[in-house]
């Protein structure tokens, strides 16, 4: 009886005991299977979201963070918790869940940039403890409501740069107390601009909108690149504002003043109307002029300019060298083993001259410790911070290829750099394809052509291959191909994008003038075969593509539109440059090439080539063919010009 008393008491204890644990062990389980609260509201988030297979590994069963390091792309993860979202370049689109982000208590970031988002700016003050907020080169519009960011206190970072947004700048944001960086470029924003009091203000780029009004004091020591294109600022560090004249009881004063007024507008616009006309009737001579400009080498006070240029360099690095905090500044730094080094005043002892004024700076031949360099000057490349700038050059210079033109040293200050790399031998293509000859010199033959294409798609392949941005390039163009020696082209100028002010990027570069960005506001991974195939079209055609000039793409100034178009009007014998010698047995090989061309520059991203595809069908390509193939049996055969005969057009070309 004693023993099973005592055996029903160890009974009862243990049930007892047992009881919490298997209890725990069921709430473990359905934990577990319901997924952990930092995924469930990542996973809601990604529901509202259009386009959003870049992201489809998010994956439940798998937490998002594992202390430091993320297991979901794009997840920024901090001590185990969720920092924040970067989905930059995912082509990202639908609505932006809010709800579903604020509940998590760590989250600081979120970059959207470089997506399809569109519509008006949704409510961040539902965040109100966001640090960084990065949401540039979208598609967001309308005006932003005034009191927008009130209440986000620890926001540090906001980057809206080339978007739609419209009205003014909400005042709320002069009120942020940690607002350092601040981005609002490349918009249709109205008015004045607020008064900014912010002691740790870095930044604050308002270019190409529309506003007007005196710069606020507290933002006259920045850069003028922060408030260029906007035609009614005044105050340093722009021009002086004008003030406005008082008006007069009088009413014929008011009546005189009208008129005058009138007068002078009329005035203008015939002037500009005919600086129009003017530019529009000898555009193609001036362009022509530019390059051989450009092409040429003048020595008549060159070494006066370029010992000036070097003396305001030197002292006023010396003026900044002062308040440096880098051992480095105001030196050049090297990226090449294999070049002699020197420093800025061996630059400043050096002959040299003029090479030339491009859309990005001048460049000079110095002769250096007896080795000829080219150093480049760069006035808008202000747009990372210097270690951000450092690492890309670092990048740059590690960059091997024999169609690359290697970049030897550069030198950083505030308001402008310089790159500095090997002598070309033979100029740029630009200057072989468009300067005037003399008599005696013949243009390039097609087997040099040939060689030059070749060598281009090879190393812009290498690029693709070697830097994951969209438009590794980004500025393919006949001038920023240069031949050495032996006629070997070499890429320069490529790889810049990230570090040059976006105002100026979307002034100048080649791929802001690409057919995806007029249509969509966006440069796509196949921006720089546009480029490379306006280039392959520019070498068969001899003509200067007007793209070059224009502000943005028009297909009535596009090289491909012409081609076609004679294609269509029959025209075909008038397209290949009268130039080009070495033709003979080579006519079929030049029409497999215009069709690359014209495959490169299709304005539908997706039936344009990639740059394997592009690589691929040049590469196979000879120097000559089977005269008697073409002309013999085949004559009068039509040859495709667009690929898979999806426009239908075919041409024979005559002998």
């Amino acid at each position: 009886m004693v023993m099973a008393a005592h055996v029903a008491t160890f009974a009862r204890a243990t049930t007892s005991s047992l009881a919490p644990l298997v209890l725990a062990f069921v709430l473990s389980t359905v934990v577990t299977s319901s997924g952990s609260p930092d995924s469930d509201a990542l996973l809601k988030f990604k529901n509202l979201l259009a386009n959003n297979e870049a992201i489809n590994s998010w994956n439940p069963s798998v937490k998002p963070c594992e202390w430091d390091r993320s297991n979901w792309v794009g997840v920024l993860c901090l001590n185990g918790s969720i920092r924040g979202l970067q989905l930059e370049h995912m082509a990202l689109a639908g609505d932006i869940d809010l709800e579903a982000l604020a509940p998590l208590p760590s989250f600081r970031t979120l970059s959207l940039m470089d997506n399809n988002f569109d519509g008006p700016l949704p409510d961040f003050k539902k965040l109100g403890k966001l640090k960084a907020l990065y949401l540039s080169n979208n598609r967001f519009s309308g005006d932003i409501p005034d009191n927008a960011f009130e209440g986000m206190g620890s926001l540090k970072r906001l980057y809206l740069a080339n978007n739609l947004l419209t009205g003014k700048i909400p005042s709320s944001l002069a009120t942020l107390p940690k607002l350092m960086e601040l981005k609002l470029e490349g918009n249709q924003f109205r008015g004045q601009i607020p008064n900014f009091q912010q002691k740790g203000m870095k930044t604050v780029s308002v270019a190409s909108n529309e506003l007007e009004g005196p710069i606020p004091e507290s933002l006259s020591r920045l850069s003028p690149n922060y408030f260029a294109g906007n035609k009614g600022l005044c105050g340093p560090p722009l021009g002086p504002c004008i003030p406005s004249l008082p008006s007069t009881p009088r009413v014929t004063g008011k009546k005189f003043s009208i008129l005058y007024i009138v007068i002078i507008i009329l005035i203008v616009l015939l002037i500009l109307a005919a600086i129009a006309f003017a530019f529009l009737l000898f555009s193609r001579k001036k362009c022509k002029s530019r390059i051989q400009r450009t092409a040429s080498s003048p020595e008549e006070n060159s070494n006066k300019m370029v010992a000036s240029y070097y003396r305001d360099v030197h002292r006023e690095s010396s003026e900044t060298r002062s308040h440096a905090k880098k051992a480095d500044h105001g030196k050049l730094t090297f990226l090449k083993n294999d070049i002699e080094k020197f420093d800025l005043q061996d630059l400043l002892r050096a002959s040299a001259e003029v090479l030339g004024s491009g859309t990005f700076g001048s460049s000079y031949k110095a002769v250096v410790v007896g080795q000829p360099v080219v150093v480049k000057r760069y006035r808008h490349m202000n747009n990372v911070g210097r270690e951000e700038f450092h690492e890309h050059m670092r990048r740059l210079g590690r960059l091997k290829h024999p169609n690359l033109l290697p970049l030897a040293a550069y030198y950083n200050r505030r308001d402008e750099k310089l790159l500095v790399t090997e002598f070309a031998e033979n100029g740029s293509l630009a200057s072989h394809l468009h300067g005037n000859h003399s008599a005696e010199e013949d243009g390039l033959e097609w087997h040099s052509r040939l060689k030059i294409v070749k060598g281009v798609a090879r190393g812009l392949a290498f690029l693709y291959n070697e830097l994951p941005i969209i438009a590794p390039h980004g500025h393919l163009k006949s001038s920023n191909v240069l031949l050495d020696e032996s006629f070997e082209p070499l890429l320069t100028d490529y790889a810049l994008r990230p570090v040059v002010n976006p105002e100026h990027a979307h002034m100048f570069m080649m791929a802001y003038k690409s057919p995806e960005y007029a249509q969509q506001s966006r440069t796509s991974n196949k921006t720089d075969i546009w480029s490379f195939g306006v280039l392959i079209l520019e070498m068969l055609t001899g003509k200067f593509p007007e793209n070059y000039l224009t502000p943005c793409y028009s297909s009535d100034a596009d090289l491909a539109t012409w081609v076609n178009n004679m294609v269509k009007e029959k025209r075909t014998s008038e397209v290949f440059d009268k130039e080009i010698a070495g033709t003979k047995n080579s006519k079929g090989e030049m029409i497999k090439l215009l069709k690359i061309g014209l495959s490169c520059c299709e304005e539908d991203v997706e039936r344009r080539l990639d740059i394997k595809e592009a690589v691929e069908k040049i590469d196979v390509l000879k120097e000559g063919d089977d005269d008697e193939e073409l002309y013999g049996s085949d004559q009068g055969k039509a040859y495709s010009v667009r690929g898979n005969d999806q426009e239908g057009y075919s041409f024979t070309l005559d002998r």
